[in-house]
C-alpha cells in the first residue's frame, strides 16, 4: 500500500508540474505575441490559430441587428456584460466583435445602455482570439424590430450559422478611427500568472516522503514489539 501511495504521489507532482509548465508558456506566447506590432486580419484568418492574441487592422461595417450580450461579467464588482457586435470587413468576412464591458440596467428585462456605433465604413485596431474561448449555449441577444427588452435565443461562439455568421475567431475591440470606438472597459488579457501548479507539486512530493517517514515509523514500532 505504501509503494501505491508512493507511486501515486509521484505521478500527480510530475502532472502538476507538467501542467504548470504548459501555462508558463502559454503565458510567455500571449505576452510576446499581444507585444508585436499589428498586422491585417486576412493575414490573421489564414494562420488564426497561431496568431492568436495578436494586434489586427482592419476596415468593414457593423451590423447593429446582430449583438449578444454575454452574462455574468464584473468589473470592480459591479455586474454586466460584455457586448459582442457582428462585423463585416472589406474583404467580406464576418466575424464578431467584443466591444468591451457595459453595466448591467436595474432590472433583468430592460436593455443596457450599449456604447453607439459609427455608420459605413470604419477602420478597428483589436486583438485575435479563437473562438473556442467563447462560452456556448444560449445568451442574451438584442432583438431587432424595434422591440424591446432581451431574448435569449443566440449562441455566444462566432460559429453561428443561424445569425450569418460562421468563423473560427472573433476579435477583442482596443480602438478605431471614431472616438466611440474606444471601449470604456475593453477587453483585457487574461492573468498571466504561474498559478499553483508547482506549489501542488512540490505538496504531492512532500506528501510521498511522509508516507516512506510513516512506513519508517511503523518498521521501527513492530521491531520494538518483537524485541520485547
Amino acid at each position: 500500500m505504501a509503494v501505491v501511495l508512493i507511486i501515486g504521489c509521484l505521478w500527480a507532482a510530475q502532472w502538476q508540474y507538467h501542467r504548470g509548465v504548459e501555462r508558463s508558456q502559454r503565458n510567455n506566447e500571449i505576452e510576446a505575441r499581444a507585444d508585436l506590432p499589428p498586422i491585417s486580419i486576412n493575414e490573421a484568418i489564414e494562420r488564426a490559430v497561431e496568431l492568436e492574441w495578436r494586434q489586427i487592422k482592419t476596415r468593414g461595417e457593423f451590423d447593429s441587428e446582430k449583438q449578444i450580450l454575454l452574462r455574468n461579467r464584473y468589473f470592480e464588482g459591479k455586474y454586466g456584460f460584455e457586448v459582442l457586435t457582428a462585423f463585416r470587413d472589406v474583404s467580406g468576412h464576418q466575424f464578431w466583435i467584443d466591444r468591451g464591458w457595459i453595466q448591467a440596467a436595474p432590472t433583468a428585462t430592460v436593455q443596457p445602455n450599449l456604447p453607439p456605433l459609427p455608420e459605413g465604413e470604419v477602420a478597428i485596431h483589436g486583438r485575435l482570439r479563437l473562438d473556442r474561448s467563447l462560452p456556448q449555449g444560449k445568451f442574451f441577444a438584442i432583438p431587432s424590430g424595434g422591440r424591446g427588452g432581451l431574448i435569449s435565443e443566440a449562441n455566444a461562439q462566432s460559429s453561428n450559422k443561424e445569425l450569418g455568421i460562421d468563423s473560427t475567431f472573433y476579435v477583442d475591440l482596443l480602438s478605431g478611427d471614431h472616438p466611440e470606438l474606444t471601449p470604456e472597459v475593453a477587453a483585457a488579457l487574461p492573468e498571466l500568472s504561474d498559478g499553483p501548479h508547482y506549489a501542488y507539486a512540490l505538496q504531492w512530493i512532500i506528501f510521498g516522503g511522509l508516507v516512506v517517514y510513516g512506513r519508517i515509523l511503523i518498521r521501527r514500532e513492530v521491531l520494538s514489539s518483537e524485541e520485547l
